[in-house]
C-alpha cells in the first residue's frame, strides 16, 4: 500500500458512488485493493477490487455465502419464516447445501430448455419494437430492456401472460432490498403475496404438471433429493429476480455503451456476426452487476497485509476487476472484437450464475434487433441527466431515453 491509500475513503453505498465508480476502482486497485469500508447496517466490509482477487475471492471457501449464519432475522426485524422462503437458496447456500441444490436445479434448467427460448425472444424482440416504432423515440427501459426478460422467464416458468406486470412489481421491490436484509421489513405485503402466489402454483403444478420450468423443478430429483416447499418458494423467487433484473441492465448498459461510442455501435450494426464477442465485450465494459453478491469471513483470515475478522463481509467488485489494466489491454475503451475475453461478470466457480447461457442469448438477440430494426438510435438526454438504479449491487440506469427517427 502506498501514502496514497490512506486519503482513499470508498463508499459503495452513497448515492454518487455509480458516476465516479471506475475512478475509484482505478485508485483502490493501485493503492488499496483490498478496502475497508462500512455497511449501512455499521458492519466492516472490505471491497476487492483486482482482477486476480476477485477470482481467488469467488473460490474461497474461507468466504461464506450462508447469510443465515451472520444475519439473524432479529437483526433486520424480519420474521424468520419469510427470510427462509425467500432467501434459502443456491446463491446463499454453501457445500454440500449448495451442490444438491443446484444439482437439483441444473436438471431442468437444461441448455435444451434455454435453446427452445430462441425463437419466442425473438418473437418478444420484435414485438415489444412494433409497438415503439412509428414514435421514432421510446424509454429503452420501460418500453424494451425490462419487459423482454420478465416475459421471457414467465414463458419458461410456466406464469400466466396476464400476472407478469404484477411479478415485475414484485420484483422492483424485492431487489430493492436485494442484499440489504434490514430493507425486508419495509416489504412484508409484497413478500406475503408474492409467496401466496407462488406456492398456489406449486400446489397446481405438482397436480397438473406441463413441459415449463416450475413443474420440471417440483419434479427434479436428484439422489432421493427433491426441492422442499420452501426450497422451491426461494429458488423460483432466485430465478425471477437474478434472471430478469440482470438482463434489463445488459441490454439497457449495453445499448447505452454502444450509443456512447459510436464507431462500435456502426461496427456491430454493418457487421452482426459481431454480436457474440460484442456482448462478451459489453459484460465486461459495463456489466450489469456491480458487486458478486455478499459472503462473509467464516474465520478470521489474514489476506493481502490485512486481517478480515469473522463476520466481516467481502464485496467483490465484478465492475473493478473487469477493467484491471493487468488483465485486459486498454480496459478503459470498448472494442467489439476483443478476443480472449474471461472477463467475470457471471462470476466464476461454484457459484457461476447458471443463467449466464440464457442471459446471453437474451443479450445478442435483443441488441441485435434492435440494430437492425433502429439502426440510428442515440441518447434522448444528456449523459448527465440518467439515474442509477438505487442499489449498490446492481450497475444500471433507472430509465433510458432514446431517439431513432
Amino acid at each position: 500500500m502506498t501514502k496514497n491509500s490512506t486519503f482513499l475513503s470508498v463508499n459503495p453505498f452513497s448515492s454518487d458512488f455509480k458516476d465516479k465508480a471506475y475512478s475509484l476502482y482505478e485508485q483502490l486497485r493501485i493503492h488499496d485493493p483490498i478496502h475497508k469500508t462500512v455497511m449501512p447496517n455499521g458492519n466492516t466490509a472490505w471491497i476487492v477490487s483486482r482482477y486476480e482477487d476477485a477470482a481467488a475471492a469467488l473460490k474461497n471457501e474461507r468466504f461464506k455465502k450462508n447469510l443465515f449464519q451472520f444475519v439473524r432475522p432479529e437483526e433486520v426485524g424480519v420474521p424468520a419464516s419469510r427470510m427462509d422462503l425467500l432467501l434459502r437458496h443456491m446463491l446463499n447456500s454453501d457445500p454440500p447445501d449448495h451442490t444438491r441444490l443446484r444439482s437439483l436445479v441444473q436438471k431442468a434448467f437444461t441448455p435444451r430448455m434455454i435453446e427452445k427460448m430462441r425463437a419466442r425472444i425473438q418473437e418478444i424482440s420484435h414485438w415489444l419494437i412494433d409497438k415503439v416504432e412509428a414514435q421514432g423515440s421510446m424509454e429503452l427501459i420501460r418500453d424494451y430492456a425490462y419487459p423482454l426478460p420478465i416475459i421471457v422467464i414467465c414463458d419458461m416458468l410456466g406464469l400466466p401472460n396476464e400476472e407478469r406486470d404484477q411479478f415485475r412489481t414484485w420484483s422492483h421491490a424485492m431487489v430493492s432490498a436485494f442484499n440489504y436484509p434490514e430493507r425486508y421489513q419495509q416489504i412484508t405485503s409484497e413478500i406475503d403475496q408474492f409467496t401466496s402466489y407462488i406456492k398456489a402454483l406449486i400446489k397446481k403444478c405438482r397436480l397438473d404438471p406441463q413441459e415449463d420450468l416450475l413443474s420440471l423443478l417440483t419434479q427434479a430429483e436428484s439422489e432421493g433429493s427433491t426441492l422442499s416447499e420452501q426450497e422451491l418458494v426461494s429458488m423460483i423467487f432466485l430465478l425471477i429476480v437474478a434472471g430478469h433484473e440482470t438482463t434489463v441492465n445488459l441490454i439497457g448498459n449495453g445499448m447505452y455503451a454502444l450509443m456512447q461510442h459510436r464507431d462500435q455501435l456502426e461496427a456491430l450494426r454493418d457487421t452482426p456476426a459481431l454480436i457474440d464477442s460484442a456482448i462478451e465485450e459489453l459484460l465486461r465494459f459495463m456489466g450489469p452487476v456491480e458487486f458478486a453478491t455478499n459472503r462473509w469471513t467464516g474465520e478470521d483470515y489474514e489476506w493481502g497485509g490485512k486481517t478480515l475478522a469473522k463476520g466481516d463481509v467481502v464485496l467483490i467488485a465484478l465492475a473493478s476487476a473487469n477493467r484491471d489494466p493487468e488483465c485486459f489491454e486498454h480496459p478503459e475503451r470498448l472494442d467489439i472484437t476483443r478476443g480472449n475475453n474471461h472477463h467475470i461478470a457471471f462470476g466464476t466457480g461454484i457459484h457461476h450464475c447458471l443463467g449466464a447461457p440464457l442471459a446471453r442469448m437474451e443479450g445478442r438477440i435483443a441488441i441485435g434487433t434492435l440494430l437492425g430494426r433502429l439502426p440510428n438510435m442515440k441518447l434522448a438526454v444528456a449523459p448527465d441527466r440518467l439515474e442509477w438504479q438505487p442499489t449498490y449491487i446492481m450497475r444500471g440506469f433507472t430509465a433510458l431515453p432514446v431517439q431513432f427517427g
